[in-house]
């Protein structure tokens, strides 16, 4: 077992804070000293140039399919020169009504090294149990779908 832990700190510094009018910009800091600008989505009144919490969950998500994926294949002696996904997070309302992601899509790619190249089903198969053992999947309710 392990904790992990983030700082987050917003500040108003003298701006109006009223209904639909306040700042939604802040820092989020991990335990490493790495820091990242933050806000709410456009679509809500925050800064495109930050990121937000919907991009940090699928961030979250792709790295962790990513990093539970390589350490699949790397258990069975593949090599692996490159992994690129251009994930998709969908914003919609839930069973409950309640606006939530709903939807995740990872699309990832990967290039493997070397003369021992999976088959499409193998290939299929490092996602599938990737997808069973991420910790991130494992913990929200949010569909995840793989687009192979």
């Amino acid at each position: 077992m392990s904790d992990h832990r983030v700082s987050v700190r917003w500040r108003r510094n003298d701006a109006a804070f009223e209904r639909g009018n306040y700042p939604r910009e802040h820092e989020v800091r991990f335990e490493g000293g790495q820091a990242v600008r933050n806000s709410a989505a456009p679509e809500y009144g925050g800064d495109a140039a930050a990121s937000n919490p919907e991009e940090l969950l699928l961030a979250a998500l792709s790295t962790c399919h990513m990093l539970t994926f390589l350490a699949v294949v790397a258990n069975r002696g593949y090599v692996v020169d490159s992994y690129a996904d251009d994930a998709v997070a969908i914003l919609d309302k839930n069973a409950d009504g309640k606006m939530a992601v709903t939807r995740a899509v990872l699309a990832p790619t990967v290039t493997f090294a070397g003369d021992k190249q999976p088959g499409a089903d193998d290939y299929a198969k490092f996602h599938e149990r990737a997808h069973a053992a991420c910790f991130i999947a494992n913990s929200v309710t949010t569909k995840v779908e793989l687009k192979l």
